[in-house]
């Protein structure tokens, strides 16, 4: 029967253990909430502003009519012809595209939230091919116009600049015929005008993101800005790119042999509902987003856990040291209110900074009370010490994003190994025996 106190107390320490998943559950959830807040702050600056910008075109509309008869039948049912007429558009893609633009970075705030937004000044040159539809017995086509669509109208600076052929036109508000698909500007063309050569100069701001649709048959796209962390993203990786602390610039160079942007729009693919284009896409991100930093240093809260109280256990057992469970348990409680303290201080200064505070504090406070539990400042001092690796472990772990399985990994294997290693010639038999 004494024997089975050695087996109550390892029980009882597991016990803690889980009940200490409760706080570390919280905590976990509170990082997740600021989270959810801060995405609220970004939707609520897009609302106000632009949100993330798509960019298609320019494309060149040609609306159609056709005529038809049909049979059908009278009141008296008695069969007749009717004429009935239905109207619709082509859409035609440019033979060859290129944008250049920069994207000069800015940041708005929202309380304590810091979201990128941008204006993107560029020049699209696009030329089409002289060929239009013909008509072709009942489908007569009219004159064609030009679109450009843009995901969030509102962020167009001032009036896009327009030259069609050589000759300055306007753009107008609304894509016409294509408004079911596609939002933007639109610019009708004079007769016989068949839009071979576009030039159009603009301004557009946005919210965080750019994304183009590489729709033409050869598109070239070149994009620089001083933010010095882009994230390229969508369908279509740059094919060059230079990132330093001066900014970065980018050169996409896409066919349509790469692409199936053409074909989504023959489609019915656009902006406006479920059918989405090929895209490529840059995106303003922040180097140290401190919420996911932030949550997944809570997740080895209990690997924390779990490795102070096997050193409290060892000491127990072997220097025949009495630990109440409640010592165990504030003693938890403290190692998972760093991870609080992390998050907390991380919204108001650099994510190295509230780690080192909160490392310094929590270890601190545990080399203050364990220096009692443990009946010697060098115990205490001692224990601080191990804390003091394992917080330097987790840094490491955060920061080393790639190599964090492989770390964790390693120090999991150490940490048993070193455990084996030091009891290896224990007698768990009269340890149990000699508990009190």
């Amino acid at each position: 029967m004494r024997n089975m106190r050695l087996l109550f107390r390892f029980i009882t320490v597991g016990g803690l253990v889980l009940l200490l998943l409760i706080p570390l559950a919280m905590i976990r959830g509170t990082i997740q909430e600021r989270q959810m807040f801060r995405n609220q702050a970004v939707q609520r600056i897009a609302q106000t502003t632009a949100g993330a910008q798509n960019l298609v075109g320019p494309l060149r509309v040609v609306p159609w009519s056709e005529t038809r008869e049909v049979d059908t039948v009278d009141a008296f049912n008695r069969p007749q012809k009717k004429t009935e007429t239905t109207t619709g558009y082509a859409l035609q893609a440019p033979r060859s595209l290129v944008i250049d633009g920069n994207l000069v970075p800015d940041t708005r705030r929202l309380g304590m939230h810091e979201v990128r937004v941008y204006e993107w000044r560029a020049r699209l040159q696009a030329q089409f091919d002289a060929a239009l539809p013909q008509d072709n017995g009942a489908r007569r086509y009219g004159v064609p116009y030009l679109i450009l669509a843009i995901q969030d109208v509102r962020g167009l600076v001032g009036t896009p600049e327009l030259k069609v052929d050589g000759r300055p036109l306007r753009f107008a508000p609304g894509t016409l015929d294509a408004s079911g698909r596609f939002g933007g500007v639109h610019a009708r063309l004079p007769e016989m005008a068949i839009a071979r050569d576009v030039q159009i100069d603009l301004a557009l701001t946005g919210t965080e993101s750019l994304a183009i649709a590489p729709v033409a048959d050869s598109n070239r796209i070149s994009l620089q800005s001083a933010w010095p962390h882009p994230l390229f993203g969508g369908r279509f990786p740059p094919r060059t790119r230079e990132i330093s602390s001066d900014g970065f610039k980018a050169h996409w160079d896409i066919s349509s042999l790469a692409s199936d942007a053409q074909g989504q729009l023959k489609a019915g693919a656009g902006l406006i509902g479920d059918k989405a284009l090929d895209s490529l896409q840059v995106n303003l991100v922040d180097p140290v987003n401190v919420y996911s930093k932030a949550e997944r240093a809570s997740e080895y809260g209990i690997l924390f856990i779990v490795l102070t109280f096997v050193g409290f256990a060892m000491f127990e057992l072997i220097k025949r040291l009495p630990i109440h469970p409640l010592q165990y348990l504030l003693v938890g409680l403290a190692l998972a209110i760093f991870f609080l303290l992390l998050f907390s201080l991380s919204e108001h200064i650099p994510f190295w900074q509230a780690y080192l505070v909160s490392a310094a504090a929590c270890i601190g406070l545990q080399a203050m009370y364990l220096s009692h539990v443990l009946r010697s400042w060098r115990r205490g001092l001692g224990f601080a010490t191990m804390l003091t690796l394992l917080y330097a472990v987790l840094y490491g772990l955060l920061i080393s994003e790639n190599n964090a399985l492989l770390m964790g990994s390693l120090l999991l294997f150490g940490i048993l190994a070193a455990i084996m290693w030091v009891t290896r010639k224990v007698d768990w038999y009269e340890l149990g025996s000699s508990l009190r």
